[in-house]
């Protein structure tokens, strides 16, 4: 479907046709469509809709309505209006303060600005290259524990070996903390930080907020995750506004995102709230772990999947890294065309986030649709970009399509394809993903062989959601490259 972005001009309201008219699942009165939702596949749940309703249809959870827009013109239109037009859907930013966690990613209006300056400022290349001899560090860590693995023949569970990675890189770059959760691994932040996302997530497509009327056993057990949680990021602030205090300077030359935020904060109390200040910890936290961490997970898979591929991704490594056994300076990273086009091509058929969730701040017409002020609008982020009828052999992994330059393909790719999502809201933190990213690829093709990645009966891993949509249950084994 080719569309005309959104008009919020009341004429064009007013001409277009009514939300009601869409097609869509038949919904309950009060539930909405909540009983059919199958949590852990929404995505693909959604996408079928969209293959059966068109690639504008109508939704309801709860008293909630929302249309389903799976076509990238009006989804870039969207994107593009943010956040003046559209927000992201009030309860998540509820969610969020209830659990601490309103930082940059949950904020709006002006709080966000003043937000999204700092965090932009901390996660630019710049500053990612100053912090590339730590990154090296916590890499080293990791090498040296897949070493170990190997040499045992262990059969590693990838998630976590992921995750830790993805933690220890986040809590360094933006917070000045080592928690070293790759060799301590009874780390308890990873274990709190795993059970956060998946419970917004079912708070989010809930019908009702039962838990602020009724706490269920889950819902207490998350409560003491949560305090613990609160607890180990107020030990990571005390901890730097006593390394502020003892080196003054540092308000003045942060060499982190924390340290930016304790100076603002406590030189100007009206420009950064103490609840900003937690929110924003918690909410690089959960970011730093999940998101990389998955789009690594998913590659490794598919590389396993494709030898060819993952031959020439360790040709690549041998001919840019030589006789070192890792990137070992920050350029070094721009030589990995190929690898960048395997993560590429992995976030294309895989994205972690596929689906986003916003709402309207105003009666506006978008493709020929009225869309009232406070509706919901899910973003299908993933259903264009393996649409065959876009992209030739859609469905196949392909890193040379993002190689030939200049071509029609290349130029689809970019439409359909929105990893970081688009527009002012952006995500901050694309360039840490793709350095982490490379650095561990790069790395464990120049030191192992892939024997398996796999899950236990062999077959595809299941894509699940949880607020981020993560392969379940695979294993990895290495084997150490004879040089």
């Amino acid at each position: 479907m080719s569309s005309p972005g959104p008009d919020t001009a009341g004429t064009a309201a007013h001409r277009a046709r009514a939300l009601d008219a869409l097609p869509g699942p038949g919904a309950l009165p009060v539930l909405g469509n909540v009983l059919q939702l199958e949590l852990p596949r929404l995505h693909q749940q959604l996408e079928d809709w969209a293959a059966q309703y068109g690639a504008i249809y109508r939704l309801q959870i709860g008293r909630q309505r929302f249309v389903c827009i799976a076509d990238p013109d009006l989804i870039g239109a969207i994107l593009r209006l943010r956040p003046e037009h559209w927000r992201r859907v009030r309860r998540l930013e509820q969610i969020a303060r209830e659990i601490g966690a309103n930082g940059v990613f949950s904020a709006e209006g002006a709080s966000w600005s003043r937000q999204r300056r700092m965090v932009m400022a901390a996660f630019d290349p710049g500053h990612l290259k100053r912090f590339f001899p730590r990154q090296v560090l916590i890499t080293e860590r990791l090498l040296a524990r897949w070493q170990r693995a190997a040499d045992s023949g262990l059969a590693l569970e990838l998630q976590p070996e992921l995750m830790r990675y993805s933690v220890d890189t986040v809590a360094g770059l933006a917070l000045g903390v080592d928690v070293d959760t790759i060799e301590e691994q009874q780390d308890p932040l990873q274990r709190h930080l795993d059970t956060v996302l998946p419970v917004v997530f079912r708070r989010l497509n809930a019908p009702l907020p039962y838990w602020r009327w009724i706490r269920l056993p889950a819902d207490r057990d998350f409560d003491r995750h949560l305090a613990q949680m609160h607890r180990i990021m107020r030990e990571m602030i005390d901890s730097a506004r006593k390394r502020m205090r003892a080196a003054p300077s540092l308000a003045e030359h942060p060499t982190n995102l924390l340290e930016a935020m304790l100076a603002v904060r406590d030189t100007d109390g009206d420009a950064l709230s103490e609840e900003e200040l937690v929110g924003n910890v918690f909410t690089i936290l959960l970011a730093g772990e999940d998101t990389t961490a998955n789009t690594l997970a998913w590659t490794l898979w598919l590389l396993h999947e494709d030898r060819d591929c993952w031959l020439r991704l360790v040709d690549e490594a041998d001919h840019v890294l030589g006789d070192q056994d890792m990137p070992r300076s920050f350029d070094a990273l721009r030589e990995f065309a190929w690898l960048a086009a395997c993560v590429d091509e992995s976030m294309r058929l895989r994205p972690v986030a596929p689906l986003i969730y916003l709402e309207t701040q105003r009666d506006t017409a978008l493709g020929g649709l009225a869309i009232p002020r406070g509706t919901g609008a899910i973003l299908l982020m993933r259903f264009a970009a393996i649409d065959a009828g876009r992209l030739p052999d859609a469905g196949s992994f392909d890193p040379q399509r993002w190689l030939d330059r200049g071509s029609s393909q290349r130029a689809s790719l970019n439409h359909v394809t929105r990893p970081f999502g688009g527009g002012p809201r952006l995500c901050p933190g694309r360039y840490l993903a793709l350095l982490e990213t490379k650095m561990l690829l790069s790395m464990l093709a120049r030191n192992f062989e892939l024997v398996d990645v796999a899950t236990a009966s062999g077959g595809a891993p299941p894509e699940r959601m949880a607020f981020t949509m993560h392969p379940e249950g695979l294993r990895m084994r290495l084997a150490r490259r004879l040089h």
